[in-house]
Protein backbone atom coordinates (compact mmCIF):
# COMPACT_ATOMS: atom_id res chain seq x y z
CA UNK A 1 0.00 0.00 0.00
CA UNK A 2 2.87 2.41 0.58
CA UNK A 3 3.63 4.76 2.83
CA UNK A 4 1.99 8.30 4.15
CA UNK A 5 4.96 9.41 5.39
CA UNK A 6 4.28 13.06 3.68
CA UNK A 7 0.75 12.62 4.83
CA UNK A 8 -0.53 15.41 7.28
CA UNK A 9 -3.81 14.27 8.33
CA UNK A 10 -6.81 15.81 10.55
CA UNK A 11 -8.85 13.09 12.21
CA UNK A 12 -12.51 14.50 14.23
CA UNK A 13 -14.09 13.03 17.15
CA UNK A 14 -11.06 10.44 17.61
CA UNK A 15 -12.61 9.22 21.07
CA UNK A 16 -15.90 8.41 19.33
CA UNK A 17 -16.90 6.05 16.80
CA UNK A 18 -13.55 4.96 14.97
CA UNK A 19 -12.01 7.88 15.06
CA UNK A 20 -9.28 6.51 17.17
CA UNK A 21 -8.80 3.51 14.55
CA UNK A 22 -8.57 5.36 12.12
CA UNK A 23 -5.90 7.83 13.40
CA UNK A 24 -4.14 4.58 14.30
CA UNK A 25 -3.52 2.92 11.30
CA UNK A 26 -2.73 6.59 9.49
CA UNK A 27 -0.50 6.81 11.85
CA UNK A 28 0.70 3.27 11.77
CA UNK A 29 1.50 4.01 8.16
CA UNK A 30 3.82 6.97 8.45
CA UNK A 31 1.41 9.91 8.32
CA UNK A 32 1.06 12.64 11.02
CA UNK A 33 -2.04 12.99 12.52
CA UNK A 34 -3.96 15.71 14.01
CA UNK A 35 -6.98 14.93 16.20
CA UNK A 36 -9.48 16.92 17.34
CA UNK A 37 -12.42 15.73 19.83
CA UNK A 38 -14.40 18.04 22.09
CA UNK A 39 -13.72 16.24 25.36
CA UNK A 40 -10.09 16.93 25.23
CA UNK A 41 -11.06 20.05 27.39
CA UNK A 42 -8.25 19.97 29.65
CA UNK A 43 -4.70 20.00 29.38
CA UNK A 44 -3.76 16.90 31.55
CA UNK A 45 -6.96 15.06 29.31
CA UNK A 46 -4.79 16.06 26.23
CA UNK A 47 -1.49 14.84 27.82
CA UNK A 48 -2.57 12.24 28.92
CA UNK A 49 -4.04 10.94 25.45
CA UNK A 50 -0.82 12.09 24.33
CA UNK A 51 1.40 9.79 26.01
CA UNK A 52 -0.66 6.60 25.24
CA UNK A 53 -0.34 7.78 21.31
CA UNK A 54 2.96 9.50 21.21
CA UNK A 55 2.64 9.39 17.20
CA UNK A 56 -0.77 11.97 17.92
CA UNK A 57 -0.95 15.32 18.43
CA UNK A 58 -4.23 16.04 19.79
CA UNK A 59 -6.22 19.50 19.90
CA UNK A 60 -9.19 20.91 21.81
CA UNK A 61 -9.09 23.69 19.37
CA UNK A 62 -12.44 23.57 18.25
CA UNK A 63 -12.75 26.62 16.02
CA UNK A 64 -12.64 25.28 12.59
CA UNK A 65 -11.48 27.86 11.05
CA UNK A 66 -8.65 28.65 13.66
CA UNK A 67 -8.18 25.02 13.70
CA UNK A 68 -7.33 24.96 10.19
CA UNK A 69 -5.53 27.87 10.11
CA UNK A 70 -3.42 26.96 13.39
CA UNK A 71 -2.46 22.68 10.83
CA UNK A 72 -0.89 24.94 8.45
CA UNK A 73 1.08 27.52 9.93
CA UNK A 74 2.28 24.50 11.88
CA UNK A 75 2.86 22.07 9.02
CA UNK A 76 2.29 23.51 5.80
CA UNK A 77 -0.31 21.58 4.30
CA UNK A 78 -3.49 19.61 5.05
CA UNK A 79 -3.20 16.22 2.98
CA UNK A 80 -6.14 14.70 4.24
CA UNK A 81 -9.41 15.05 6.56
CA UNK A 82 -10.63 12.00 7.78
CA UNK A 83 -14.58 13.84 9.01
CA UNK A 84 -15.59 11.09 11.71
CA UNK A 85 -18.41 12.33 12.63
CA UNK A 86 -21.31 10.57 15.58
CA UNK A 87 -24.97 11.37 16.81
CA UNK A 88 -26.92 9.27 18.64
CA UNK A 89 -29.56 6.80 17.16
CA UNK A 90 -32.18 7.52 18.74
CA UNK A 91 -35.11 5.20 18.15
CA UNK A 92 -38.72 7.08 18.09
CA UNK A 93 -41.70 7.32 15.43
CA UNK A 94 -41.29 10.32 13.33
CA UNK A 95 -44.46 11.96 14.80
CA UNK A 96 -42.73 11.74 18.44
CA UNK A 97 -39.26 13.09 16.70
CA UNK A 98 -39.40 16.90 17.01
CA UNK A 99 -37.63 19.78 14.38
CA UNK A 100 -35.25 20.74 16.58
CA UNK A 101 -33.79 17.04 17.06
CA UNK A 102 -33.50 16.84 13.23
CA UNK A 103 -32.09 20.12 13.27
CA UNK A 104 -29.57 19.03 15.89
CA UNK A 105 -28.39 15.70 14.16
CA UNK A 106 -28.16 17.71 10.62
CA UNK A 107 -25.66 20.15 12.10
CA UNK A 108 -23.63 17.18 14.30
CA UNK A 109 -23.20 14.75 11.00
CA UNK A 110 -23.88 17.43 8.25
CA UNK A 111 -23.45 21.33 8.98
CA UNK A 112 -20.10 20.68 11.37
CA UNK A 113 -17.91 18.45 8.91
CA UNK A 114 -19.01 20.98 6.13
CA UNK A 115 -17.74 23.74 7.49
CA UNK A 116 -14.47 21.90 8.49
CA UNK A 117 -14.65 20.49 4.38
CA UNK A 118 -14.93 24.41 3.52
CA UNK A 119 -12.17 25.46 5.48
CA UNK A 120 -9.73 22.57 4.63
CA UNK A 121 -10.89 22.77 0.57
CA UNK A 122 -8.37 26.22 0.05
CA UNK A 123 -5.37 24.69 0.66
CA UNK A 124 -6.18 21.51 -0.75
CA UNK A 125 -7.24 23.41 -4.16
CA UNK A 126 -4.14 25.49 -3.78
CA UNK A 127 -1.61 22.77 -3.93
CA UNK A 128 -3.89 20.39 -6.62
CA UNK A 129 -4.29 17.53 -4.35
CA UNK A 130 -5.93 16.18 -1.41
CA UNK A 131 -8.33 13.30 0.54
CA UNK A 132 -11.62 13.64 2.21
CA UNK A 133 -13.06 10.65 3.99
CA UNK A 134 -16.05 11.27 5.76
CA UNK A 135 -17.37 8.20 7.99
CA UNK A 136 -21.06 8.57 7.89
CA UNK A 137 -23.49 5.26 7.96
CA UNK A 138 -24.60 2.68 6.06
CA UNK A 139 -28.27 3.41 7.59
CA UNK A 140 -30.15 5.15 4.60
CA UNK A 141 -28.65 2.73 1.63
CA UNK A 142 -31.21 0.21 3.17
CA UNK A 143 -33.65 2.37 5.02
CA UNK A 144 -33.95 1.99 8.79
CA UNK A 145 -37.65 2.22 10.51
CA UNK A 146 -38.17 4.79 13.72
CA UNK A 147 -34.64 6.02 13.00
CA UNK A 148 -35.30 8.67 10.71
CA UNK A 149 -33.63 12.01 12.27
CA UNK A 150 -30.59 9.87 12.20
CA UNK A 151 -30.92 8.06 8.77
CA UNK A 152 -31.91 11.78 7.17
CA UNK A 153 -28.83 12.91 8.46
CA UNK A 154 -26.62 10.57 7.52
CA UNK A 155 -28.11 10.18 3.90
CA UNK A 156 -27.46 13.86 3.87
CA UNK A 157 -23.51 13.25 4.52
CA UNK A 158 -23.51 10.83 1.71
CA UNK A 159 -25.04 12.75 -0.90
CA UNK A 160 -22.56 15.89 0.28
CA UNK A 161 -19.79 13.57 -0.34
CA UNK A 162 -20.83 12.51 -3.88
CA UNK A 163 -21.52 16.01 -4.74
CA UNK A 164 -18.20 17.32 -3.31
CA UNK A 165 -16.37 14.44 -5.20
CA UNK A 166 -17.78 15.78 -8.49
CA UNK A 167 -17.08 19.70 -7.61
CA UNK A 168 -12.95 18.82 -6.38
CA UNK A 169 -12.30 16.40 -8.94
CA UNK A 170 -10.89 19.00 -11.14
CA UNK A 171 -8.67 19.83 -8.45
CA UNK A 172 -7.40 16.21 -7.98
CA UNK A 173 -9.29 15.92 -4.34
CA UNK A 174 -10.82 12.45 -3.73
CA UNK A 175 -14.07 12.89 -1.90
CA UNK A 176 -15.15 9.24 -0.51
CA UNK A 177 -17.52 8.26 2.34
CA UNK A 178 -17.01 5.10 4.53
CA UNK A 179 -20.75 3.91 5.30
CA UNK A 180 -20.15 1.23 8.90
CA UNK A 181 -23.00 -0.56 10.43
CA UNK A 182 -22.86 -3.23 13.28
CA UNK A 183 -19.61 -1.58 14.44
CA UNK A 184 -18.31 -2.59 17.85
CA UNK A 185 -18.74 0.76 19.73
CA UNK A 186 -19.96 1.39 23.37
CA UNK A 187 -21.92 4.46 21.92
CA UNK A 188 -24.05 2.58 19.74
CA UNK A 189 -23.97 -1.26 21.26
CA UNK A 190 -23.22 -0.71 24.79
CA UNK A 191 -21.86 -3.90 27.15
CA UNK A 192 -25.56 -4.01 28.98
CA UNK A 193 -26.71 -4.97 25.66
CA UNK A 194 -23.85 -7.17 23.92
CA UNK A 195 -23.66 -8.96 27.26
CA UNK A 196 -27.49 -10.10 27.14
CA UNK A 197 -27.31 -13.23 25.35
CA UNK A 198 -31.09 -12.74 23.84
CA UNK A 199 -30.23 -9.35 22.96
CA UNK A 200 -27.28 -9.84 21.34
CA UNK A 201 -28.47 -13.05 19.36
CA UNK A 202 -31.50 -10.93 17.93
CA UNK A 203 -28.75 -8.23 16.51
CA UNK A 204 -26.30 -10.47 15.06
CA UNK A 205 -29.56 -12.10 12.88
CA UNK A 206 -29.19 -9.19 11.36
CA UNK A 207 -25.95 -9.17 10.03
CA UNK A 208 -25.11 -11.87 7.34
CA UNK A 209 -21.35 -12.34 8.39
CA UNK A 210 -22.63 -12.98 12.22
CA UNK A 211 -20.53 -10.87 13.84
CA UNK A 212 -20.00 -6.95 14.73
CA UNK A 213 -17.39 -5.43 12.95
CA UNK A 214 -14.06 -4.26 14.31
CA UNK A 215 -13.56 -0.48 14.67
CA UNK A 216 -9.75 -1.62 12.80
CA UNK A 217 -11.52 -2.67 10.05
CA UNK A 218 -12.41 0.83 9.03
CA UNK A 219 -9.16 2.03 10.27
CA UNK A 220 -7.93 -0.34 7.18
CA UNK A 221 -9.64 1.09 4.59
CA UNK A 222 -9.20 4.66 5.90
CA UNK A 223 -5.84 4.17 5.68
CA UNK A 224 -6.37 2.22 1.91
CA UNK A 225 -7.68 5.60 0.64
CA UNK A 226 -5.57 7.81 1.55
CA UNK A 227 -2.74 5.87 0.19
CA UNK A 228 -1.52 5.91 -3.57
CA UNK A 229 -4.11 3.09 -3.80
CA UNK A 230 -7.14 4.99 -3.29
CA UNK A 231 -5.53 7.27 -6.38
CA UNK A 232 -8.54 6.56 -8.77
CA UNK A 233 -10.93 6.10 -6.27
CA UNK A 234 -14.03 9.36 -5.45
CA UNK A 235 -17.28 9.86 -5.16
CA UNK A 236 -17.97 6.01 -3.43
CA UNK A 237 -19.86 5.14 -0.64
CA UNK A 238 -18.47 2.06 0.91
CA UNK A 239 -20.88 -0.17 3.08
CA UNK A 240 -18.58 -1.87 5.74
CA UNK A 241 -21.31 -3.54 7.84
CA UNK A 242 -21.51 -7.33 7.34
CA UNK A 243 -23.27 -7.50 4.11
CA UNK A 244 -26.37 -5.76 6.03
CA UNK A 245 -26.93 -3.17 2.82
Amino acid sequence: MGTLKDCVALVTNVKQFVGLASALALSEYGAKVICTDESFNTESMIKKFALQHPKLLPTNDNDIKKLSNNIIEKYGQIDLLVSNDAFPAIRKKIEDFSKEELKEGLEALVGRPFSLISSVVPYMKEKKCGKIIMITSAAPLRGLPNYSVYATARGAANALTRSLSRELAPYNINVNAIAPNYIESPSYFPSEIMEDDKKREKILRNIPLGRLGKPEEVGKIVSFLASDGGNFITGQIIPVDGGWS
